[in-house]
C-alpha cells in the first residue's frame, strides 16, 4: 500500500506523475455513435479502470473553437478542420511506467474482444510527463483540474528556440499570466512499441506541452488573451508555438456539440 502521507492537506501527498492527451477524429456520418462508443465504454474499459489513474476528462472542439485555432499549417493537426474530440486522463505520480504497462496490454484485450472503433482517425496522441504547473494564488492544484471541470481547456504546444530551454519557457510564461484556474506543463515521452492501432508517433522530442483549464467566457477573451500569445512568444525569441488549440468540455450522457464539429 503506497504512503500517502499524514493525511495534511498542505503537503499534497497525492501528485501528478503524468498525462495521456488524445486528440481524435471521428469519420463524418460517425460522430454521434463515436461519441457515444467513447463515453459509455473506452474513457472507462480503455483508462479509467486501470490502477493509477487518478482523473480524467473529455473536451470538444465544435467549429466556432476550430476556427481561433493556430498556426494554420501546425505540424500537430495539419488541417484545422481535424482533431475534434480530446481527452486527458492524469496517472498518479510513481506509478506511470505501471499504468503504461497496463494500458498497452489492455488495448490488445479491447481490440481482442471487439471493443474498438474503427471510424476515427488519431491526430495526436501521446503519453506526457508532468513537469510543473501555472496556479494563481489559492487556486486549483494540478491534480484536481480535471475534476474542477472547467468549461474550456487550451492546448498550448511549442518548440523552444536553439538555446533555450524549458526553463526559460517557465520563467516566461509566468511573468504573463493567462485566465485558466491552473495550467500544466508536460513534455513527452516515447511511444511504446506496442501502441494502440493507428496511433501515430511523434518524432519532436524538444515539444512541451501545456493545458490550461479556463472558467471564463473563452471565445470573448481570446483575442486579449491566447490569441496573440504565439505572436509574443516568437517575438521573444523562444522559439514557436506550433498549435494553440482550445476546447470546450462535453457534456456526458448526452450528443451535445457533434453537430457542431464542422
Amino acid at each position: 500500500m503506497q504512503d500517502l502521507g499524514s493525511g495534511k492537506t498542505a503537503e499534497r501527498p497525492v501528485r501528478l506523475g503524468g498525462a495521456l492527451v488524445t486528440i481524435v477524429e471521428p469519420h463524418k456520418g460517425h460522430e454521434v455513435a463515436y461519441n457515444r462508443w467513447y463515453e459509455r465504454d473506452h474513457f472507462y474499459a480503455g483508462c479509467m479502470i486501470g490502477a493509477w489513474n487518478i482523473s480524467g476528462q473529455r473536451f470538444v472542439a465544435t467549429k466556432d473553437l476550430k476556427d481561433l485555432r493556430y498556426p494554420a499549417d501546425s505540424p500537430v493537426i495539419p488541417d484545422p478542420a481535424t482533431g475534434s474530440f480530446l481527452a486527458l486522463y492524469w496517472v498518479l505520480a510513481g506509478k506511470f511506467g505501471q499504468w503504461m504497462q497496463w494500458g498497452s496490454e489492455q488495448v490488445k484485450w479491447l481490440h481482442e474482444n471487439d471493443r474498438m472503433f474503427e471510424e476515427r482517425d488519431h491526430v495526436h496522441t501521446l503519453m506526457y510527463k508532468f513537469r510543473t504547473e501555472f496556479e494563481h494564488p489559492d487556486g486549483v492544484p494540478v491534480e484536481l483540474a480535471l475534476e474542477h471541470h472547467s468549461p474550456y481547456v487550451v492546448v498550448v504546444i511549442g518548440e523552444p528556440a536553439e538555446g533555450k530551454d524549458l526553463d526559460d519557457v517557465d520563467v516566461w510564461f509566468r511573468s504573463r499570466p493567462l485566465p485558466g484556474v491552473v495550467g500544466a506543463e508536460l513534455t513527452a515521452i516515447p511511444l511504446p512499441a506496442d501502441a494502440a492501432k493507428g496511433v501515430k508517433a511523434d518524432s519532436a522530442e524538444n515539444r512541451f506541452c501545456q493545458l490550461w483549464f479556463v472558467d471564463d467566457d473563452l471565445p470573448a477573451t481570446w483575442a486579449d488573451t491566447f490569441g496573440p500569445l504565439g505572436a509574443d512568444f516568437a517575438a521573444a525569441g523562444l522559439g514557436d508555438l506550433v498549435l494553440v488549440a482550445p476546447f470546450r468540455a462535453t457534456i456526458p450522457g448526452t450528443d451535445t456539440y457533434t453537430d457542431q464539429l464542422w
